[in-house]
């Protein structure tokens, strides 16, 4: 799902310079549907916020804490200050100006209500300019193929 929405991304701006690097074999056993909500707003979040600089890098992977898989995608983007995190779930919440980077203000809260549907935890952490990672748990349906 990471591969079709970075590809399609691709052929929309071919001209970005944009390393992507995606961990093999992951699997989610989840609702297709609502996984498509959440894969696609982070991978088209983590695109835009990366548009202003020349290169970029976009990271799909898993990590393991207290036997639970964290899903997580990361950006060298625009970031965001850590003060107002708590923020970047709620509808029509935006913390940077629809000049600078258009969207609707209601990708992240789709994010959450899909992931909270799943018994899941959704959070990020950023830096102004030097990017952002957003987490997310999908409990007791997660696998990575081989592990």
């Amino acid at each position: 799902m990471v591969q079709e929405q970075v590809s399609e991304l691709q052929v929309l701006e071919p001209e970005r310079e944009v390393e992507v690097v995606i961990l093999p074999n992951i699997f989610v056993s989840a609702d297709l549907t609502l996984m498509r909500v959440v894969i696609s707003n982070l991978v088209q979040n983590a695109w835009k916020f990366t548009s202003h600089h020349a290169t970029s890098c976009i990271e799909f992977g898993i990590m393991e804490q207290e036997d639970q898989l964290i899903y997580f995608i990361r950006d060298d983007g625009a970031g965001f200050d850590m003060a107002f995190a708590k923020m970047l779930f709620g509808v029509f919440q935006r913390l940077h100006n629809t000049n600078e980077f258009a969207g609707t203000g209601i990708g992240l809260a789709s994010v959450q209500r899909a992931i909270h549907r799943h018994g899941g935890k959704v959070w990020a952490e950023g830096f102004v300019e030097k990017g952002a990672t957003i987490y997310f748990t999908v409990p007791h349906t997660s696998s990575r193929a081989g592990g």
